[in-house]
């Protein structure tokens, strides 16, 4: 946490912009995207998550038992080609994010343009981990979407 007489602009801002590509159809790299954010693991283990793949749907983490960690509502899908977030995401304290995904083919090769805005009470272990956390997720859609290719 930042002591509020070093508060900036920079010290509350959270920038992430990452491109993907994707051997596989824009079609297939969309569903393997959905499907990676709701089965979601971590560097760290598995990472239970809900996605209603709506406008206003809910993206959460599932503890069961009606227990789970709010993350973000879907504020775009045009499916295949966006799929938009805002909310706290992996942040439980006095931060907003907004989270894109904007997707193309280009000569069968699916190019994802992902950007993760945030702003707010951002912690030093956040800013240096979202970029790791995000990278091992869109791998892990890469390769969800090029094995079924292979099927």
């Amino acid at each position: 946490m930042v002591p509020t007489e070093q508060l900036s602009i920079e010290s509350l801002s959270l920038t992430v912009n990452q491109v993907i590509k994707v051997n596989a159809p824009i079609q297939v790299t969309f569903d393997a995207l959905l499907e990676q954010l709701q089965d979601n693991e971590s560097p760290n283990g598995p990472l239970p998550m809900k996605l209603e793949p709506w406008p206003g749907g809910r993206w959460y983490r599932d503890l069961g038992n009606n227990n789970g960690h709010y993350w973000a509502t879907v504020q775009a899908i045009k499916r295949p080609t966006l799929l938009e977030f805002y909310g706290p995401l992996m942040m439980s304290f006095a931060v907003i994010s907004n989270v894109q995904y904007r997707l193309a083919e280009e000569n069968g090769v699916t190019v994802i343009t992902f950007h993760h805005f945030g702003f707010g009470n951002v912690t030093d272990d956040h800013r240096t981990g979202v970029n790791k956390g995000w990278a091992f997720i869109h791998d892990k859609v890469r390769e969800r979407a090029e094995r079924k290719l292979k099927k």
